[in-house]
């Protein structure tokens, strides 16, 4: 939504402000100048792409326009999932969660907490490292394999935001090849009169316009907006795994999932007793 109206902002902005000028609206309609520009970034996308990364940058579009954001609710709930799982644990023994993280589909801790299990990748992230610790039951280890899981989601996701900018700045360069075409047709008219001149150079210029707004205004701040959100979803799964790494080392659940709390954040980090109330109301 807020890239949606980013957009229009965007276009109300420059074509309000050029019709404020008294500027001919028709004259920004070229087809020719948008089809070698586009057509041209759509070619050097293809280029420089391998099947992997096209992949990625096709998924990413449904990112760049919805809201998806972790709030203080997703939040709760992922501290509720801990919590379960760490009081099992601590009660019954590692090997009393072996088959809820096995099938986290079917069990019905994972199930009571709908906001945490619809994030796939946030599940296998939890279930993956549990079931490590009760087939090693090596502390030492899961702090580097989690890292190291975290590491790899974050090099994706900035390495498809980098695609989408190195795109974006390829925009102005094609826009000045639109442009230079358009001047090289008009050449061919030098014997016209000023006015059918003029109208030619404009057109031409279009070209570079188009390509410097796509590139600023429109596909530089969609793959900025990529690497907040590559940010955000860090800072998602460091909360999982503080919390993790506390539980393997001892701490009881409260103080475990009081690691993950504190590492949310400060925003939309809930307090203390927010969380102590949430988890004693059994609502998660």
């Amino acid at each position: 939504m807020f890239t949606i109206i980013g957009v229009i902002i965007v276009v109300l902005a420059i074509i309000g402000g050029f019709a404020a000028e008294n500027g001919p609206l028709q004259v920004l309609f070229q087809p020719a100048e948008a089809c070698i520009i586009f057509g041209s970034v759509l070619g050097a996308f293809f280029i420089g792409s391998s099947r992997t990364m096209f992949v990625r940058v096709i998924k990413s579009v449904g990112l760049i326009f919805s809201m998806r954001h972790d709030s203080r609710q997703n939040y709760l709930e992922l501290l509720g999932l801990l919590n379960t799982l760490f009081g099992k644990m601590r009660r019954e023994g590692m090997a009393s969660i072996e088959r809820d993280v096995e099938h986290p589909d079917e069990s019905r801790i994972f199930s009571d907490h709908p906001l945490v299990t619809k994030d796939r990748a946030a599940v296998l992230f939890v279930c993956d490292t549990l079931r490590v610790f009760l087939t090693t039951g090596d502390q030492g280890e899961i702090e580097k394999l989690m890292k190291l899981d975290m590491e790899a989601m974050r090099e994706q996701a900035e390495g498809t935001a980098s695609m989408i900018s190195k795109m974006a700045e390829s925009l102005p360069g094609l826009g000045i090849v639109a442009a230079v075409l358009g001047v090289i047709l008009t050449m061919g008219q030098i014997s016209q009169p000023p006015e059918i001149l003029g109208h030619s150079i404009g057109a031409a210029l279009v070209g570079t316009f188009l390509g410097v707004l796509f590139c600023y205004g429109f596909i530089g701040p969609m793959a900025i907006k990529l690497e907040n959100l590559a940010q955000e979803r860090d800072m998602y799964f460091n909360v999982i795994r503080a919390a993790i790494s506390a539980a393997v080392s001892g701490s009881s659940p409260i103080m475990a999932v009081e690691y993950g709390r504190r590492a949310i954040p400060e925003d939309v980090r809930p307090t203390f007793f927010e969380m102590e109330e949430w988890l004693k109301s059994g609502r998660h």
